[in-house]
Parts: structure tokens; sequence; C-alpha cells
């Protein structure tokens, strides 16, 4: 089937929950992917902060390629050696002294919740069953997950959506301290937003909701999904606010495509819950988990940290000199950047695809650029090259 009949199968075959350009990819190296016409695109969206190590990457395929030779699945009811080795690496290098795998990051966002809640229940009562979110926030599309997230359009066609949770200005200290009442069980915030419009808390703010929790006996749960393992220039978002969470959530670029999500916990949340309280078919199984593990331990490398850092403020330089028409703000840290204009983000992601470049939105006014982590200067020299044409269009 060439490309044109594989559109038109989508329209009649899948549910119609994406707006997808008529194009259609078949397979990428490093930076950039090709269509089906053999057209070569340079990859800013890195399948939504997902491929840290870009595409058809040596040393992920070889990693997939023994594991499948070996085992891929079992299930959890059985011990398998990846998921546990993943799990040692993870507690080895976060604050956390336990993990929970899962598939996904509103999957992740899912289980911190239950374990918050279960936690209140034990140590607390029946009726510390509160979650505090924010505005802006996002963390995902399932029914708990989209309970705490902000935006009305995401929300209202699914309502009633789980009870109990309240919305604060983000990064308002005042108003979080006075939202965080005896009757939370939880806060959740994202460090830096990436779908809200790429937002970036204020130590101040993240200090707050921390001794806020403590006062009144609510866990924090950091949203790290999109801006942790080492999206921002550190291994963990939190690393550069010098504030722990009691539980964070992991997921899109953990196995550079493949399916994983995961919470860190410490051990006062891991101690409330029992076998039974929560569980997955797929989770932690040997291939993704031995994927996963490669891909952390190369993520974790303070050389390429510093890649990444060295790489971001590259990318905020060079979108600064440009001078691009009609941007209000730009934001973000690390390789998390929104460009905040006055004018319609789909429009400019549009003609940066007809150029020959990926970008994604944050919002109707935000274009965000998430490449891969191993971007170089000359990858971010292109980009916008491309992005001042878009703009100018």
């Amino acid at each position: 089937m060439n490309a044109e009949d594989l559109v038109a199968l989508a329209e009649r075959m899948l549910a119609p929950t994406y707006r997808r350009p008529p194009i259609v990819f078949t397979h990428g190296e490093g930076m950039y992917v090709y269509d089906a016409a053999g057209r070569r695109y340079l990859d800013f969206v890195a399948g939504i902060a997902v491929c840290a190590l870009g595409h058809a990457d040596p040393g992920v395929a070889q990693v997939i390629a023994e594991q499948a030779r070996r085992l891929v699945h079992l299930s959890n009811l059985y011990h398998t050696e990846p998921h546990l080795r993943l799990a040692e690496a993870l507690v080895a290098h976060s604050f956390a002294d336990r993990v929970f795998f899962c598939n996904s990051g509103a999957e992740a966002v899912e289980a911190a919740l239950k374990f918050a809640r279960k936690f209140a229940r034990i140590h607390f009562s029946d009726r510390k069953t509160g979650f505090l979110a924010f505005t802006h926030s996002f963390h995902g599309r399932t029914m708990g997950a989209l309970s705490v997230t902000e935006k009305p359009a995401y929300r209202e066609p699914f309502a009633p959506l789980i009870p109990d949770v309240t919305f604060a200005p983000f990064n308002d200290v005042e108003a979080a301290r006075s939202a965080i009442t005896a009757e939370t069980c939880a806060v959740i915030v994202e460090p830096i937003q990436g779908e809200g419009g790429v937002h970036v808390a204020s130590p101040e703010f993240l200090r707050a909701l921390r001794e806020r929790c403590d006062e009144v006996g609510a866990l924090l749960i950091f949203d790290e999904v999109q801006c942790g393992l080492g999206r921002t220039g550190t291994l963990w978002a939190y690393e550069a606010y010098g504030v722990e969470p009691d539980l964070l959530t992991v997921a899109k670029p953990l196995a550079n495509g493949l399916p994983i999500g995961a919470v860190l916990m410490k051990e006062k949340v891991a101690a409330v819950l029992q076998p039974g309280d929560h569980g997955s078919t797929f989770a932690g199984g040997p291939l993704v988990s031995a994927v996963a593990l490669h891909v952390f331990e190369r993520l974790r490398a303070p050389a390429f940290l510093a890649h990444v850092r060295e790489m971001g403020a590259y990318l905020m330089e060079r979108l600064w000199a440009a001078e691009l028409p009609g941007v209000r703000e730009i934001r973000g840290r690390g390789l998390l950047v929104g460009i905040e204009i006055e004018g319609d983000a789909r429009g400019v992601t549009a003609a940066a695809l007809e150029r020959g470049l990926l970008l994604a939105i944050a919002g109707d006014h935000v274009v965000r650029m998430i490449p891969p982590l191993i971007v170089e200067r000359s990858h971010i020299d292109e980009a916008i090259a491309i992005l001042q044409e878009a703009m100018a269009a």
C-alpha cells in the first residue's frame, strides 16, 4: 500500500482521537525521520520527549535483539533479573527507596494517586482524601490522571471525574499554602510543566509545597514524566530545586520508545502497600526493563547531562538571537523549551512540517521544542533556520 492508501485506511479504521498530518513515516536515524516518499525531517518532538537517544540507536537495538532471544514476557507472577536490576539502579540514583513499574506516564500517575489515598487512610482517616493540583497541569488522560489535569477541554466531556480534587494557581505560594489543608492527602505538581505551556516552577513554590505537605501530613508527588531523566539537564528535575518528593512518576524516555512507566517512592509510602493493592500484567517485563536499564545508564552519565545543559543553553541563545516575529516569551530549561507566540501555534508547526521540521505545541499559542537529547549545535542551527521560515510564512 502506498502512503495515500495507508492514510485512507487510517481514516476508516482508527478511532478519531488524534489529528495527524497525511504523512506516513517509515524509519529514522539519529535526529531524523523519513517518510514513505523518502523525504527527511529533523525531529524536534522526539516522540513527545520519548526518544532521548534518537531513532534507531544501535545500542538500544542490540539490547532489544539480545533480550528478545532470551525472554520477552513472563508477567508479574515471577521475578526476572532485568526489572530487579532496573529498580536497583533507579533507587541508587534518586531519592527513592522502592519502585513500582507500570506501562505509561498516565498509569504511573494513577498508581501514585492510589498509593497516596492508601497512605492517608492508614495513617490518618477515611476523610483525608483531597488532592491538590495546579493550573495548566497535565497528568494524563485516564480517569484518575485526568481528574488532576486542569484544562477544561480535556475534563468536561468525561465528567464526573474522581472527587475531592482542588486546583490552585501554579507558582502562587500563598494560594497553594491555603489550599493544602488537613483533608489533603497529596499534592501533585510538575516541576516544569510540559503540555500545559512549559511553565517552570520557582524554587520558592516547590519549597512551600514541601513545607506545607509536611505540616498537614500530605504526600508530595512530582510528575516528571516529561521533565525527568535528563530532559532539563539534571537526571531528575527535582535535583535543581533541592526539594525531594515522596513519590515521583516517570515514563516517557526511560526505554527510548518502548512502553514503560514507574513510580519512585519513599519507604514510608511502600510500607502501606500489600499484595493485591495494585498490579499490571505487562509492567516491568524483561524486554522493556533490559532496554530501560541500558537507556538509564546512558542518560545518567555526567558527560551526557553536561551535553544536555550545553545544548539547552545554545538553543535558548539561538532562539533569542533569531528575533522571531510575534514572540511573547521563550521559557524552559535544558531541552524542554516553549515559545509563546501571538498567533496560532498549530499554524507554525504545520509550516515547519512542510519545510522538514517536526515541532510540538503546548497549548494554542506555545510552540514546544523537545528534541532528542543527542542533539548537536548543527541540528539546532538547522531547526532555527526552518523555524524562521515557518514563522515568516
